[in-house]
């Protein structure tokens, strides 16, 4: 009768497999991925850490003091619950900025998929459509800040747009409301970042099968049917991505509401950044962890919708 090694050179009995080997593979995927851990923890959590922090302390005009107490809290939503006199200054800010989001939201979402669409649909040359693509990526050669102070001179009381409002007797004098306004701040914002749109959305449109649009013309569908009941709802996920870029982006940005807004209308940006001009960066700190708090409830609420894993 063969021997036990015998019997496992002939195959009769299976090799016992190597036990070092699964460890080392365990722990390959941990030390690939230890270089993005390591700039996620320093440039992204330790800094909201230490914001929250700072929250936390207490100032003078002259000093931080590191404490913890809750008066930067407290001041930020002083007079809140008492609605009887109206809504209080944080609430009146919140609000202004959410509606600001909110219209930039709406029309850079119009936007971006009627582009998408055009160039996924309706180009039908690959070359033609990556030049087009390209083309729309031009503006991002320029700062944000040239293109924004750009539409300074064009909306102006003696600007392009108000001398042609007037020379086709459309306007009987120059009108004040196009620059220095909430429009003048959202025209802005969909300048620079409908861009934030398109890209994601025309990434989830190149992925859709185009027999699905033919099966639903096929089954006399219309052209909105087809967009509503089979583009739409594939393109979903690059939607919600577009739409969290713009959301986040907004929600903080002071510059283009401080220019295009003539320094009048109210944002929580604005806010942060002359608390930060006077010193006072607990109570900055304290701001901008409430607006975070704010965003990643609206990033969870639109995550909802669609699973942004299975489209990364």
């Amino acid at each position: 009768m063969p021997s036990s090694p015998d019997l496992a050179a002939a195959g009769g009995v299976p090799k016992a497999a190597p036990t070092a080997a699964p460890a080392r593979r365990s722990w390959a995927p941990l030390l690939q991925s230890a270089p993005l851990w390591a700039v996620l923890l320093l440039f992204f959590v330790f800094p909201l850490l230490a914001t929250a922090v700072v929250s936390l302390w207490d100032y003078t005009e002259y000093s931080l003091v590191p404490d913890v107490v809750s008066r930067n809290y407290v001041e930020m939503f002083e007079g809140c619950g008492d609605l009887s006199g109206g809504l209080c200054t944080t609430f009146r800010t919140y609000i202004s900025t959410l509606r600001l989001c909110g219209m930039v939201w709406a029309v850079t979402l119009v936007l971006g998929f009627v582009v998408s669409y055009f160039l996924c649909f309706h180009v039908r040359s690959d070359g033609m459509r990556m030049a087009l693509f390209l083309l729309c990526t031009a503006p991002f050669l320029t700062s944000n800040v040239i293109r924004m102070i750009s539409w300074i001179p064009l909306l102006g009381r003696e600007g392009v747009v108000n001398q042609a409002l007037v020379a086709l007797r459309l306007a009987e004098r120059p009108q004040d409301w196009l620059l220095f306004s909430e429009f003048s701040v959202v025209l802005a914002f969909v300048h620079l970042y409908t861009l934030f749109v398109v890209v994601p959305v025309f990434n989830s449109m190149m992925r859709i099968d185009r027999r699905l649009l033919e099966a639903a013309r096929d089954a006399g569908a219309g052209a909105w049917q087809t967009i509503w009941h089979v583009v739409v709802p594939l393109a979903k996920p690059g939607l919600v991505i577009g739409s969290i870029f713009v959301i986040v982006l907004v929600m903080g940005d002071f510059v283009t509401i401080g220019v295009m807004g003539g320094q009048q209308i109210a944002s929580v940006g604005k806010v942060i950044q002359v608390q930060m001009s006077y010193l006072q960066f607990p109570a900055a700190a304290a701001q901008a962890v409430v607006l975070l708090a704010l965003v990643l409830v609206v990033i969870a609420v639109m995550t909802k919708l669609v699973d942004i894993r299975r489209e990364l």
